[in-house]
């Protein structure tokens, strides 16, 4: 992309316009030490009582892992996220322990937290010149069973991780989309006092 038709409402930080989530990628390896540098990111967002209730468990192309990944991926995401260097699995622990205690309690906002966890990793990934793109589209169950992930673990998404490849390499239907995608002014995002959206 030459020039990026997103602007903002108000005056940020470049870095929040220029992530975007493509669906074209590579197939460039990635190296374990630059995947951890985004997950190092997601490691520093902010969380309730400080309990980081974020989990990622990861496969990069070219390793032993990387089919068993795949293989999670209903058929759409795959056809296009096999290009990808990385995939990222996200889930988050259901449960923490106040500080100064041992007993552990529902945390309701382990959600709300490992989202913030996510976008420091997507943050990180775009200012370091890759890009990522977050699916909903996997079998929840099999990965579970798959990654013997235990019960208290609530599975997010999964996200694929690559350099920008050519739209060209996407079925036609997919090449149209393959564009940042704009947002909502923030008026209809954002209100002071009552909710008047």
């Amino acid at each position: 992309m030459s020039a990026n038709p997103r602007i903002a409402d108000y005056a940020i930080n470049e870095q929040f316009i220029n992530r975007w989530s493509p669906r074209a990628f590579t197939a460039e390896p990635i190296s374990e030490a630059t995947l951890l540098s985004f997950l190092e990111a997601a490691r520093w967002a902010p969380s309730a009582y400080n309990s980081q209730p974020w989990r990622f468990l990861y496969a990069r192309r070219d390793t032993a892992h990387w089919e068993r990944y795949l293989d999670l991926l209903v058929p759409f995401n795959r056809s296009w996220a096999q290009q990808a260097s990385a995939l990222v699995l996200i889930i988050s622990k259901t449960t923490f322990a106040a500080p100064g205690t041992h007993e552990e309690k529902p945390a309701l906002w382990h959600t709300f937290d490992t989202g913030s966890a996510w976008g420091h990793l997507a943050l990180q990934a775009s200012i370091s010149g890759w890009h990522t793109h977050g699916m909903a589209g996997f079998d929840q169950a099999l990965a579970r069973e798959t990654l013997k992930i235990p019960e208290g673990y609530e599975l997010h998404a999964m996200v694929a991780i690559g350099k920008l490849g050519d739209k060209a390499s996407l079925d036609e239907a997919l090449q149209a989309r393959e564009v940042p995608s704009p947002r909502r002014p923030l008026s209809e995002l954002a209100a002071e006092g009552d909710f008047s959206l």
